[in-house]
């Protein structure tokens, strides 16, 4: 039985969020003018944007079930369908991946000159792809939409990225495509072991032997771990930040991470929650591992770009700690802080590639005074920063608060060491910005440098809003998630009972 309630607005939307952006993609072949390119990329992901808001807006908040559905028949003779639809857990990650997408577009809108019309079009089936694996709930279109995002990606970074690119792309394509693997040959089990169906809102209602738990589990667990990227798994993502151009960087930190953890939480933990209860102690574990051995990294950076991109690896040790400590709390604070992660550490590459723009360097030495040659911009990373510290009053403290509570409940030393990570952030953020903003003008560069125009500014507020947003009235967002993540509590309370019973 599809688990799922009326879809209020009478119409696709979620295939009209997911699609259009590829419509758009479809329509720049035709188009040669590179300014007009930027134009119509910019006016489609927009318009995206618009559309996913009467999502928000219309999303039921008393109700788990799947809400928006769309369910056809697509290949009778594999059992396959088209079904999209969302729920608490993955509305606002498909919110997030239409915000993004026109922030990515205006980042480029002069970081690009060669080949924006390929860029614009890489950018726009990337978007079609990312909000594809949010809403997709049959796995086989699930996995169609998980593969269609690695091309595209690739290209971003091979072609436009930076010296060392097609070292980077080449790793991001190895270690995405061996995860991709790994979830294929778990798909292919549960498809036989789940009655030879895609269907995932199905096969979250079986109830499966534990050596397919205990093996399944493991084969997803390594391809999200590579997507998050959690430690040992995440050597591939500091090159490819450092390589991409800005938008690729938004989006790998905005939402290809994200993709990660939302995986985790749609599918092993709510289809195997015996084997999420084995496992979550070892995934504790390397969660607080990443949180310290990623601030310390960081801690060593003299690349700007490089020291974000770390910094990322501890954030998202963060989230996997939240959402493996098994109680709500520290699940909708993971939840909340993969929104706030893809919020923060977007801007931040934001303005790492504005700056850059500017000066032509990422090296932290180089810099100096930009509070005196360009404070409307300094203004604005000041802000982010403090969001990535977790100050109260932003939006990461909110998040990291609820995990660090959640951590408590499930074990006080792991959470112990987990402030650790929170106090080496201090230290490499504010050094950071003492570098890049305090003292006097440390060159021409920098004193030539200008400051933000009215295009960089409408991102840069745009995602200033919900970082206070979010951190002075985050109720409207853990509203959302609150009813699904309880259901996904007591689904693993259940079915975990029955299982004792017969192990």
């Amino acid at each position: 039985m599809i688990e799922a309630v009326h879809n209020s607005l009478g119409i696709p939307i979620l295939s009209i969020v997911t699609f259009l952006p590829l419509a758009g993609a479809a329509v720049l072949l035709f188009v040669r003018n590179a300014g007009l390119v930027r134009w119509i990329a910019l006016a489609v992901t927009v318009a995206d944007f618009l559309v996913s808001i009467p999502i928000l807006l219309n999303f039921d908040r008393t109700t788990y079930h799947m809400q928006f559905v769309e369910h056809y028949q697509w290949i009778p003779s594999w059992n396959i369908t088209y079904f999209m639809g969302v729920d608490g857990i993955s509305v606002l990650f498909v919110f997030l991946a239409a915000l993004l997408g026109w922030i990515c577009v205006v980042a480029s809108w002069k970081a690009i000159e060669q080949k924006v019309k390929e860029f614009m079009i890489s950018l726009l089936v990337m978007q079609t792809a990312m909000i594809g694996v949010f809403c997709a709930l049959d796995f086989f279109l699930f996995y169609l939409f998980w593969e269609a995002m690695l091309i595209p990606m690739y290209l971003i970074i091979g072609v436009w990225g930076g010296k060392n690119r097609i070292y980077a792309a080449f790793k991001f394509f190895l270690y995405t495509l061996a995860g991709s693997i790994f979830m294929l040959i778990g798909i292919i089990v549960l498809y036989f072991a789940g009655g030879e169906t895609f269907d995932i809102i199905a096969l979250m209602q079986q109830k499966f032997s534990l050596p397919v738990q205990l093996w399944v589990f493991l084969a997803f667990f390594i391809a999200f771990a590579i997507k998050v990227p959690m430690f040992p798994f995440h050597t591939w993502l500091p090159d490819a930040h450092v390589e991409a151009p800005t938008a690729g960087s938004i989006i790998l930190a905005g939402v290809l991470l994200k993709m990660g953890t939302y995986g985790l939480l749609r599918f092993p933990m709510a289809m195997f929650p015996y084997a999420t209860s084995y496992y979550a102690v070892p995934i504790v574990v390397l969660s607080v591992i990443a949180i310290i051995y990623g601030g310390f990294l960081a801690l060593a950076q003299t690349d700007i770009k490089k020291l974000i991109a770390y910094s990322s690896i501890s954030h998202m040790g963060f989230v996997t700690l939240g959402l493996f400590v098994l109680n709500a709390t520290g699940i909708e604070g993971g939840i909340l802080q993969m929104l706030n992660h893809g919020i923060t550490t977007g801007a931040l590459f934001l303005c790492i590639g504005v700056i850059y723009e500017r000066t032509h360097t990422r090296e932290l030495a180089a810099y100096g005074g930009l509070a005196k040659a360009v404070p409307i911009y300094t203004t604005f990373l000041a802000i982010f920063v403090l969001s990535s510290l977790a100050i109260p009053g932003t939006n990461s403290f909110i998040g990291e608060l609820l995990i660090i509570t959640g951590a408590f409940g499930f074990n006080k030393v792991f959470a112990g060491l987990s402030i650790i990570g929170a106090m080496l952030g201090a230290v490499y953020l504010l050094g950071m910005y003492k570098k890049i903003a305090l003292g006097e003008v440390s060159s021409h560069h920098i004193r030539e440098a200008w400051d933000v125009d009215g295009r960089e500014i409408a991102a840069m507020a745009v995602l200033a809003l919900f970082v206070f947003w979010i951190g002075l009235n985050s109720a409207p967002f853990l509203d959302i998630m609150h009813v699904s993540v309880n259901h996904l509590i007591e689904q693993m309370n259940t079915v975990h009972g029955y299982y004792a019973t017969i192990k």
